[in-house]
């Protein structure tokens, strides 16, 4: 995509799969909670917020996009162990398997993206 013109069909798509995945996950968090009661589900924000500071250095080109949506689904994994970690050490939240797959699910939404980002540039 060259500054000059307007984005492609995949690229929208692209797109609002990364913004319905960030949608999904924010509403996620407010509404159920992955790890359980409080605040400690503000973790898995870094993942859109690493997504927004790539997008914006790499100037929201389809291969920068895609290398956004890669490193939110890294950040959704990486907040995924340290939750693990939460939960195992505190026995009255959440289940480890419901962590464990709630945290693949969002990482995996995010990979999507990444991957139709890259399959526009």
């Amino acid at each position: 995509m060259t500054s000059t013109t307007a984005p492609t069909g995949r690229y929208v798509l692209a797109l609002g799969v990364s913004l319905a995945t960030v949608l999904f996950l924010v509403l996620g968090i407010g509404a159920l909670g992955i790890i359980g009661d409080g605040d400690r589900d503000a973790i898995y924000l870094a993942a859109p917020a690493v997504a927004l500071i790539v997008a914006v250095a790499t100037r929201f080109s389809p291969r920068g996009m895609a290398l956004a949506a890669g490193a939110a689904a890294g950040t959704t994994v990486v907040a995924g162990v340290v939750a693990v970690v939460i939960v195992a050490l505190d026995r009255e939240s959440a289940s480890l398997l419901d962590v464990a797959m709630l945290t693949g699910m969002y990482a995996g939404l995010f990979a999507v993206a990444g991957w139709l980002f890259w399959r526009v540039g």
